[in-house]
């Protein structure tokens, strides 16, 4: 839309049209301008509907789980409510009436509402108790796990779960009060609770605590991303199959052993976000939401879109009022209740589009804007970052998102969806294909750094080689695609064979160029820093439901005869380089030369140079770059013999630059290095 001005003889003529922020910064997005501002117009309206015009906060609407659920009233009796509009008949069934449906314990609906609601003295039950709703409706019944239930538990024997009323004497009292992220950059850990420890075993909050927060510390990495929090009937399912939402799962421990958890780890400076599942949900019907009062169709879309085909799982329907409140009060309750710091958001792609993404090139721009698009869910996106931020202003939002979708994390006043980051989910399929399809001496320096930097300039990216998706059973981690099966036998130090040695040398170049070309974060699956061997196989029929594959060695990198420690120390001294540069992720990287003949590349950000021979056969001698005159030391260096390198260069001398007379009125200089074959160096400027 244009606007008219005055010229200087009086006559009205066109102004520049006053574009969204998001197509101001992408002229490319100008034709689909009206669906964006149609986007962002509809979470205003929808946003306007929910706060009642403003009367209250997105915060007041999403409270949902202090009033649905299981609660001591303020007299110490009990009042349990639940949404069910297809329920004929609600009873509470549990320990405390040997699991028989009595009148004490049933339900009323409250008038003109399809809320049920039962008020209970406080002898009706106590702490720890199992329970679970029995509904009826027209034509059917059955005991169910109640949606909004905050504690559930699976028998040991018959592996049935119920949910248990959770009211201790004492609260859990937080000893860190305030707690404020550090995001530059963000570095973060991304990490199970279960598979967290050596034995093979389901590993607790309690040992994650006291075990691997102080290595996720010493690391230097300054956030944990922990996976499948969110209860889920299935341990193999990764935690992506989420049956009750508002329960944290009690295969790792109690409620307050996840709160002593976090709290631990803001007192270690580290900040904690959840992996949640809001794009999909179990089908499971006695654990989950399936049919919980005989209508499938409560909490998800209906026909066609009800399934998920590559999942097994069910689809919010995102156009209804209820759902956006159950899912919105979810994000809300683990800020509030947990103090978690933010959310990665799982299977944004899934959520956006009809298709699910499945089939989808994503060529071009029209593909994001070509009626496909699910709206209702785009506008819960929206509004979920919203609250978050509304909640916590410092919250942490990030969108695992495949497609590219453009906006995802632009602000919500630019015509965006409010993520503070998006996953660069392209890295590691370019490293996966780098190092599957290509020759050692066919990788190009240019293609890797323009991988690796490659993203909108007005959206910040978590940057990563792999995450826990690489590590599956079906799929390889970058360590066992380098070495494979030589690492069982020549991984002690000393017994290294070639294949070995490659496999070390380009682990480490790998993590240090994407790393160091990151505009927002950086992330690291647990174990993955010291390329830990194997796959990750949750116990299951196929393999006699053992835990051999689903822990982390921890001892395998605290053994200093062994090759993971030269990974793991690597690792450390990469994230602390990065961090000696203020705000280093919003530095600009300026490229200084790339030569594919060479397989040579060099960058700079700050007072860093980052320089890559990614040539498996050629070292090179006054291999020069120009760069700011001065001097500069070597503060990394993948080759060094710490670091299971050969240790060919002095890295204790100061490199000076050479005066070229070509360049006095630019400042530069020439530095001349020897970099070894597959090898990276980074030198700070003094």
């Amino acid at each position: 839309m244009a606007t008219k001005k005055i010229d200087a003889k009086g006559k009205k003529k066109n102004k520049e049209p006053m574009h969204i922020g998001l197509v101001k910064n992408d002229p490319y997005l100008q034709p689909y301008e009206e669906a964006i501002r149609g986007r962002h117009d509809h979470a205003l309206w929808k946003l306007n509907q929910l706060t009642k015009k403003g009367h209250r906060s997105l915060e007041d609407f999403a409270s949902g789980y202090d009033y649905y659920g299981l609660h001591r009233t303020s007299r110490g009796g009990w009042v349990f409510r639940e949404w069910a509009p297809n329920a004929t008949e609600i009873f509470l069934v549990g320990d405390f009436n040997d699991w028989q449906e009595s009148e004490k314990y049933q339900a009323r609906r409250l008038a003109g509402t399809d809320n049920w609601e039962l008020r209970l003295p406080k002898n009706a039950m106590k702490h720890g108790q199992l329970y679970k709703m029995h509904v009826r409706w027209n034509g059917g019944e059955g005991e169910r796990i109640p949606a909004w239930a905050q504690r559930v538990v699976q028998d040991d024997e018959t592996k049935i779960f119920s949910a248990q009323v959770w009211s201790p004497e004492e609260e859990y009292v937080w000893k860190k009060r305030a707690f404020h992220p550090k995001k530059n950059p963000l570095l973060i850990y991304e990490c199970h609770i279960g598979m967290g420890q050596d034995a093979e075993k389901v590993g607790t909050y309690t040992e994650f605590r006291e075990n691997v927060l102080p290595r996720i510390a010493a690391d230097g990495y300054n956030c944990i991303q922990i996976m499948a929090i969110q209860e889920h009937p299935y341990y193999g399912s990764f935690g992506y199959h989420v049956s009750s939402f508002f329960a944290a799962s009690s295969r790792f421990g109690t409620p307050e052993e996840l709160k002593a958890l976090i709290d631990k780890a803001h007192q270690m400076g580290i900040a904690v976000i959840m992996d949640i599942v809001h794009s999909h949900a179990v089908k499971n019907e006695m654990e989950g939401l399936g049919n919980l009062c005989g209508d499938p169709n409560q909490y998800f879309y209906p026909g066609d879109r009800h399934e998920h085909p590559a999942w097994d799982s069910l689809c919010f329907d995102y156009g209804k009022d209820n759902v956006i409140h159950f899912l919105l009060s979810n994000c809300k309750y683990w800020l509030r209740e947990f103090r978690f710091d933010g959310f990665r958001f799982d299977g944004v792609t899934s959520m956006l589009y009809y298709s699910h993404g499945l089939g989808e090139a994503f060529t071009n721009y029209a593909d994001y804007f070509n009626g496909h698009q699910d709206d209702n869910a785009i506008c819960y996106l929206t509004l979920a970052n919203l609250l978050i931020h509304e909640v916590n202003p410092e919250a942490i939002t990030i969108a695992e998102e495949v497609s590219g979708m453009p906006g995802l994390a632009a602000k919500f006043e630019d015509g965006g969806f409010g993520f503070d980051y998006r996953m660069a989910m392209n890295i590691p399929d370019y490293w996966i294909k780098t190092i599957k399809e290509l020759k050692d001496e066919d990788w190009k320096p240019s293609s890797i750094f323009w991988e690796v930097k490659n993203r909108r300039p007005d959206e910040k990216t978590i940057s990563y080689c792999e995450s826990h998706d690489q590590a599956l059973v079906g799929d390889k981690t970058i360590i066992f695609r380098l070495i494979d099966a030589d690492m069982y036998w020549h991984f002690k130090k000393g017994d290294e064979n070639e294949v070995a040695r490659r496999g070390i040398a380009l682990h480490k170049m790998i993590r240090l160029v994407t790393a160091a070309a990151i505009n927002g974060g950086y992330l690291n699956f647990m174990g993955n820093e010291f390329g830990h061997p194997e796959w990750i196989d949750f116990p299951r029929e196929g393999n006699g439901w053992s835990h051999k594959y689903a822990r982390r060695q921890w001892n395998l990198v605290d053994n200093q005869e062994l090759c993971y420690h030269w990974l793991g120390d690597f690792d450390r001294k990469m994230l602390e380089v990065i961090k000696s540069v203020p705000a280093f992720q919003r530095s600009r990287v300026q490229e200084i030369w790339h030569n594919d003949g060479d397989q040579v590349l060099a960058f700079m950000r700050g007072d860093l140079v980052f320089v890559f021979n990614f040539s498996p056969t050629r070292s090179f001698t006054d291999y020069g770059f120009l760069v700011p005159t001065g001097s500069y030391d070597v503060v990394l260096n993948t080759d060094a013999k710490e670091f299971g390198g050969n240790g060919f260069a002095d890295d204790t001398i100061t490199h000076f630059t050479n005066y070229d007379p070509l360049y006095v009125g630019e400042h530069k200089e020439w530095l001349k290095l020897y970099i070894p074959a597959r090898s990276a160096v980074v030198l700070k400027k003094n």
